[in-house]
């Protein structure tokens, strides 16, 4: 059976990996990832388009100088976006998304095995810990940096824009991200917790084994031959 602090701090890591888990599914479940302002012109009018979306589902507003407005518009985002390089990004953000949330379900199952168990010297102990925070970090941030560069440098916004409202012409964006985007930030702080709580109880461990050892290294030659 593991000591009681070895079960105190991996069960702590399982509760920040846990953590991580329900953000994750929160930003999966959540629309509030950007909203982007764009302002166009058609034939008649012109005025702004309101786009909020998030990984799957979004809502578009419409809001004129002069001229009868659309209504407000719910849309699937990649049933929206079509055959496209934007679709593409945008499903490869959402994979590297899914990987993360995996690799931090196996972090919980892996910390909390560790708090009832001893599989130190395998991959099921520490290691493989460290192994499933990391690769849920770098998961989280890829998918991160490919939904930015999606929605700065390919134009995703204004490609939904333009399936949504196909007679306007955008003249200018601007994108504010929400809090389904930033939360990924706690996703790699909960991460990064989860990581050090177990280096922790590394360094204890050791220390203890060190302790453990002083009483021989400095008793009397005699009384070890003894």
């Amino acid at each position: 059976m593991p000591t009681t602090q070895k079960t105190l701090l991996f069960l702590s890591g399982f509760v920040t990996s846990l953590g991580s888990v329900v953000v994750i599914c929160s930003i999966l479940g959540t629309q509030e990832w950007v909203t982007s302002t764009i302002v166009f012109t058609d034939a008649i009018s012109n005025g702004t388009i309101v786009i909020t979306y998030g990984l799957f589902r979004g809502m578009s507003a419409q809001d004129l100088n002069e001229g009868l407005q659309d209504l407000d518009k719910n849309f699937e985002v990649l049933g929206t976006l079509g055959n496209s390089s934007q679709k593409s990004l945008h499903l490869v953000a959402v994979i590297f998304l899914i990987l993360s949330l995996g690799a931090s379900v196996l972090s919980s199952v892996f910390t909390f095995y560790n708090s009832i168990s001893n599989p130190y010297q395998t991959f099921l102990g520490p290691m493989g810990v460290y192994t499933w925070n990391g690769l849920s970090a770098s998961f989280v941030f890829l998918t991160m940096l490919l939904f930015v560069g999606n929605t700065e440098s390919n134009h995703l916004s204004e490609e939904l824009s333009q399936k949504l409202y196909p007679d306007t012409v955008n003249k200018r964006t601007t994108h504010t991200y929400g809090y389904s985007f930033w939360l990924i930030l706690l996703v790699i702080l909960l991460n990064i917790v989860t990581v050090v709580i177990i280096i922790f109880y590394q360094k204890a461990r050791y220390q203890q084994k060190q302790e453990q050892r002083k009483p021989l290294e400095y008793a009397p030659r005699d009384g070890i031959l003894f």
